[in-house]
């Protein structure tokens, strides 16, 4: 007779008994470098490779960076079997290669080719931090610019990634001059008219920042991205110094006027799409990232009230100044409301790429349902501590440099320009004169009057001085009817030439700054009505007269534009010249 452990002997040996064998699943730990929790690699990599305690982005490889960006089944890669020698026989440098090669399955630090983002089509290159920490040489020099070349010859627009720990010693001054090399096929692929966007990760330094990682239409960057010319170390060895905590990063860049946008991870896909869609002159589709929706925003759809009418029907010389006092009031319409009900979608672009970003100046790319165009704005603000941060819209000369790169952007892909004026005038602040405040407004100035497309300037709250002429050289000039636009606010001029402020309302009404005035003076071209309407009304009637006006002005060519908007100004206070 059979025992019990015998009978499960012979069971197991039968051919007849199947057994299912469960084997755990397996989970390797990592440790995240910026917050130093230990966290399952495959939560991390479902999350697109970012720390889900912390939201650190990690370091990723070209291949993975392709997997997760571009649309599936799209890439074709290019110049794939391209590799460098020990031309310059380095001590070492063979052996460097071969092992970078083992430990990244690339020939070299940087893979390139064409493919569909979002189902918009581009050139893509992607640097690669696992080959040599992304160092770039004669080869990495190479793709890329074959892959520029060849972009130009599509009429493609460029992606690309960066990463990179500067030129790669071992190839000598041949790596160096890549920087040369590809700025120039940068510059011919922009003047054909074609988009380039870069996005920083980490680390982006060295030559590769001191060339194309800084030479694109629209900079993004990665979270707590390292991005400088000198590293971090080589500063703190210079100026034998510890550095500040976040210095160079993202962030901080932002913040000095380097990058345009810092966007997480899983948000770059549908980011890039977008700007591939506007700047190739295409309405994005419904849903992209940066659509306007007022909930979101924090706005009331339809609730503020624009309580102007008492204003807008009273005359005698006092009121001329509680105008000026009202729309200088937190109760009125900032001009990033005003777009934000009336446009579908506005991305906002930052930065002069010389000193900072000046939240005074709002500039970037709006779309309605018909149109995309380039819009700048002196912003206010409502609340106090958005006031105090925006500097009550008295813009920097880094705000009206930020402006003028957004102009010259605007001409690159033959986008109009509107720009919505709200301030009492450019700061007269030590640092602003320090950093060139005349020269940036007059910059403005000069670039407005050449623009190759149409410009419609908005006078919807003050107009200050040169401060507000620096956006308002356009070829059609609106303004709001309770608006005021002058050479000197009522203050200065009454402490000037009557030596008190007592007389500012006969100051106010001297200076002839309302909307009636200045239409007849041939200052403005047209006056909105902005008396008693909601938010919603008010914003919808004034993108409504701008959209009609560019209609009117797309019929004229680019020379067309310019001797319009020669001839408008050269013809202002001519009718009142008299000869003694």
């Amino acid at each position: 007779m059979s025992t019990k452990s015998e009978k499960s002997l012979n069971e197991l040996e039968s051919p007849a008994t199947e057994v299912t064998v469960e084997i755990p699943e397996r989970h390797v730990f990592e440790q995240c470098p910026r917050c130093r929790h230990i966290v399952d690699q495959n939560k991390i990599a479902a999350n697109f490779d970012v720390c889900p305690r912390c939201g650190a982005h990690l370091r990723i490889g070209a291949r993975r960076r392709l997997e997760i960006t571009v649309d599936g089944g799209s890439f074709e890669e290019w110049d794939e079997h391209l590799a460098t020698t020990d031309f310059l026989h380095f001590p070492g440098y063979s052996e460097k290669l071969e092992r970078a090669r083992k430990k990244s399955g690339e020939l070299d630090a940087v893979i390139c080719g064409r493919a569909s983002i979002g189902g918009q089509p581009c050139a893509i290159f992607i640097m690669n931090g696992e080959f040599m920490m992304g160092s770039m040489g004669i080869v990495v020099g190479e793709k890329i610019c074959r892959l520029f070349e060849r972009a130009q010859d599509l009429k493609l627009p460029v992606v690309g990634f960066t990463v990179s720990g500067g030129a790669r010693m071992q190839e000598g001054a041949t790596s160096l001059m890549q920087m040369a090399k590809v700025s120039g096929a940068v510059r011919r692929h922009s003047e054909s008219g074609l988009a380039y966007f870069v996005v920083l990760t980490d680390p982006t330094t060295g030559g590769v920042t001191a060339s194309f990682a800084m030479e694109a239409d629209v900079t993004l960057a990665e979270p707590g991205a390292l991005i400088g010319f000198a590293g971090p170390r080589v500063v703190e060895q210079t100026i034998h110094k510890h550095l500040p905590e976040g210095f160079q990063h993202s962030e901080f860049q932002l913040k000095h006027g380097f990058v345009d946008l810092i966007v997480k991870r899983d948000e770059l896909p549908a980011t890039i799409a977008e700007l591939l869609s506007l700047y190739a002159g295409k309405i994005p589709a419904d849903g992209s990232p940066h659509e306007i929706h007022f909930k979101a925003q924090g706005l009331p759809a339809s609730l503020i009230k624009i309580a102007r009418d008492a204003i807008a029907h009273t005359s005698g010389e006092s009121s001329i100044y509680e105008r000026v006092k009202y729309v200088r009031s937190s109760k009125h319409p900032t001009p990033l409301e005003l777009l934000k009900h009336g446009c579908k979608g506005f991305i906002e672009m930052h930065g002069d790429r010389c000193f900072g970003d000046d939240e005074g100046v709002v500039a970037g790319v709006a779309w309605t349902e018909s149109r995309i165009f380039t819009v700048i704005m002196t912003e206010r603000g409502k609340s106090t501590h958005e006031r105090l941060m925006r500097n009550f819209g008295a813009a920097n000369p880094e705000g009206y440099r930020k402006a003028n790169r957004m102009m010259k952007q605007a001409e690159k892909f033959g986008r109009p320009v509107v720009c919505l004026i709200d301030t009492s005038g450019a700061y007269p602040g030590i640092g602003a004169e320090e950093r060139g405040q005349g020269e940036a407004i007059a910059s403005d100035i000069v670039e407005m009057s050449g623009l190759g497309v149409p410009e419609v300037a908005c006078i919807v709250g003050e107009g200050g001085s040169g401060g507000a002429l620096a956006l308002a050289v356009a070829n059609k000039v609106l303004m709001f009817s309770n608006a005021v636009y002058s050479v000197v606010s009522p203050e200065s001029c009454a402490t000037i030439l009557w030596k008190t402020p007592k007389n500012v309302e006969d100051a106010a009404a001297a200076l002839h700054l309302t909307a009636e005035d200045l239409l007849d003076l041939g200052i403005v071209d047209q006056v909105v009505d902005d008396a008693g309407k909601d938010i919603d009304a008010l914003s919808k009637n004034l993108f409504s007269t701008v959209e009609t006006t560019l209609d009117e002005l797309s019929e004229l060519s680019a020379s067309e534009l310019e001797k319009q908007r020669y001839r408008r100004f050269r013809e202002i206070g001519g009718g009142w010249l008299c000869s003694l």
